[in-house]
């Protein structure tokens, strides 16, 4: 059985302390903007320019600033209405945030949801820091993005916000033992308009719950990627017509092929439910149960699905952003096709997941694509 752990990630008004602190702004930034953040994290932006590289690179004991100097083969600026980042090309932007974190304190980074909707594949470098999409306690300096889009050319300006930062004291992952006994409290997952039973539910050791693909009922089952569009003009909501980019993938018997390469979007069978006490994960697949990759982003913030105490009904269905590998492979409704891992916050946020949004945001989703695509339901 695993201990207990105290640890939490940091909520709304927790980051918002560390403003002008541990989290700042470059010299030349605009300052950190309240819509930045988020429940349990801080909207992170791209800079002023995106600089071309000849390959991806880990940070280590060569200055990245070094690094770039090497690989960089052309630049970009952002201003005014942006540039296009081109397919298949791999950019480096300097990000508008900086760290100075205490020694108690950590960072981790994710994709923002549209992010991985758009296919656009970016990690976070932390300059001297041997591993991507994490800063170590007491880290202070900048911080970069590695932008990589894998499915549509895509235009991006200064300000655009592609990641977002979490910060962590200690480890806030739930036990096997704790995430049962917050199912027993509050269930988290639901199918139609009925809690799963606990005993319906699979608890994985490491704290996470196995969730599955939803393609049952659901015309399209999902989308899949074209090859060969137009721009996608990443920060206008609604630009664009969804059939212009995408195809639909229908599943009349409940399951579908997978080509190699391609892109996917589809939604899962259960819908989750984040309590306002929690924030969670979304862990790719494990390759033992499919040639695939799944997941770009995958953090929910607390309130996720969640309609209240009183509310009769709860849940929200979560994207599965998916892109299959080497071989044609199969994939059939209620496979298990992800797993969500739960950790604890500091308390509950002022404001929950999509509190006070427009209705852009993804609290209703089912097989939502990005915002910059006009909604298909």
């Amino acid at each position: 059985m695993g201990a207990p752990r105290n640890g939490r990630w940091l909520v709304d008004h927790q980051l918002r302390e560390l403003l002008d602190g541990a989290l700042r702004t470059g010299a030349s930034a605009p300052p950190i903007a309240q819509a930045q953040l988020q429940a349990a994290s801080l909207d992170l932006r791209v800079g002023a320019f995106a600089a071309r590289i000849r390959a991806g690179f880990l940070p280590g004991r060569t200055p990245l600033e070094t690094r770039l100097e090497e690989l960089e083969t052309s630049r970009l600026w952002l201003g005014g209405d942006g540039a296009v980042l081109e397919k298949g090309l791999v950019y480096l932007l300097p990000l508008e945030e900086e760290l100075d974190l205490p020694p108690h304190l950590r960072a981790a980074f994710n994709p923002r949801s549209s992010t991985g909707r758009c296919d656009l594949f970016t990690r976070v470098l932390v300059p001297g820091h041997p591993r991507f999409n994490e800063a170590p306690a007491g880290y202070r300096g900048k911080l970069w993005l590695e932008v990589s889009p894998l499915s549509f050319p895509v235009r991006l300006k200064r300000g655009d916000r592609l990641c977002q930062l979490r910060i962590a004291e200690g480890d806030p992952t739930l036990t096997r033992e704790e995430l049962r006994e917050e199912y027993a409290r509050t269930p988290l997952c639901w199918r139609g308009d009925e809690p799963m039973p606990i005993e319906d539910v699979r608890f994985d050791d490491d704290g996470s719950l196995a969730l599955s693909l939803g393609l049952a009922g659901r015309d399209p089952a999902g989308w899949r990627a074209q090859h060969h569009t137009g721009v996608v003009n990443f920060s206008r909501e609604g630009a664009h017509e969804p059939r212009e980019f995408w195809e639909p993938v229908h599943a009349p018997r409940g399951h579908c092929t997978l080509s190699p390469g391609s892109f996917y979007i589809f939604a899962s069978r259960e819908r989750v439910v984040i309590p306002p006490h929690l924030a969670a994960e979304m862990l790719p697949v494990d390759v033992d149960v499919g040639e695939m990759r799944n997941n770009y982003a995958g953090f929910f913030d607390n309130g996720f699905g969640w309609r209240g105490a009183d509310a009769a009904r709860h849940g929200t269905a979560a994207v599965l952003e998916v892109r299959a590998h080497d071989v044609p492979f199969l994939v059939e409704d209620g496979q298990v096709f992800f797993r969500l891992r739960f950790y604890r916050t500091g308390g509950a946020p002022e404001k929950l997941y999509a509190e006070g949004r427009a209705q852009s945001s993804y609290r209703d989703q089912d097989l939502t694509l990005a915002r910059c695509f006009r909604r298909t339901n």
